[in-house]
């Protein structure tokens, strides 16, 4: 099954495909020894009367645009004349307006994770790395219900805000029959960690070595007594078929992205060098079986 193009991919697209044409025009003008500066993002926001980031921000898919006017001048001044390139570009801009299924839990979601979720859905492979939970893809719903309700008073969270993000982790999972290729390396000492109790960890276990049994996802575990290099902080990268990939990585309340490729392939070698190391894929379920039987029995 194909990814999901969603209103947050879509933005995205069109986000580079106005870069695109503006970068054509800057080019130009240094071709022909005219100003170049005219066509910074900020010198053409301002000769449109946008907000002096406007534009920047859209072309890196952070904000919409939200009038089709808008999306026209700016048309117009990368001088697209061509019909049928301004409408492939509208229809781009309607879709990138429609609304995320994610939408409905915004307002109980860390700022940044509506758009890396509407990315992620979009995404043909995912590579993530988590080093203190059980990464979110993974987690049984007991496990995410000890794990939130546990944050719950120091992170003064209602039991709305609670139950509508275990739903919103519960409704995330749905990615991983697609056939996307999936592959998150976790820590042995993560999975040491009580969350919940000894029965909720046996059904997280359970779940995990579930998931192993699906052609698509690969886990891998990093032995505490393994003598190799671990990431200091998690960080998931996402790979699309037409667009570059992108990084990103929780923090408290926020979400942090990168889509720089210097700064992506920085994590992508992170990610290499641990997956190089570890136990392969098929060993994980023998791996959370002895820890089973060790910890939890």
């Amino acid at each position: 099954m194909a990814a999901r193009r969603g209103p947050t991919y879509q933005k995205v697209v069109l986000g580079n495909e106005l870069r695109a044409l503006r970068e054509q025009k800057r080019q130009q003008a240094e071709r022909e020894g005219e100003d170049s500066s005219r066509w910074t993002a900020e010198a053409v926001s301002a000769r449109l009367k946008f907000s002096r980031s406007k534009l920047s921000r859209v072309e890196a898919g952070e904000i919409p645009l939200p009038k089709v006017g808008d999306l026209n001048a700016l048309l117009d001044e990368f001088d697209v004349n061509d019909e049928r390139g301004r409408a492939d570009l509208r229809q781009l801009h309607l879709d990138s307006l429609k609304v995320e299924p994610i939408t409905s839990y915004r307002r109980f979601l860390p700022s940044g994770m509506p758009r890396y979720l509407g990315l992620e859905q979009a995404c043909v492979r995912i590579r993530g790395y988590e080093n203190n939970v059980v990464h979110g893809l993974l987690q049984h719903e007991d496990y995410a219900a000890a794990l939130l309700g546990s944050a719950k008073v120091v992170e003064e969270r209602t039991t709305e805000a609670v139950e509508q993000a275990i739903r919103a982790r519960m409704e995330r999972k749905d990615l991983l029959v697609d056939g996307r290729e999936v592959h998150l390396i976790l820590l042995e000492t993560t999975l040491r960690t009580c969350v919940g109790s000894p029965e909720v960890m046996r059904q997280q276990y359970a779940e995990i070595t579930r998931l192993c049994d699906l052609d698509n996802i690969e886990v891998q575990v990093i032995p505490g007594n393994l003598p190799t290099y671990r990431a200091g902080f998690n960080f998931t990268v996402l790979e699309f078929e037409a667009l570059d990939s992108v990084a990103q990585s929780d923090g408290f309340g926020s979400i942090t992205m990168w889509s720089k490729p210097a700064d992506v392939g920085q994590f992508a070698r992170q990610f290499e060098a641990m997956a190089k190391a570890a136990p392969g894929p098929s060993e994980t379920p023998r791996i959370l079986k002895d820890l089973e039987e060790e910890l939890w029995t």
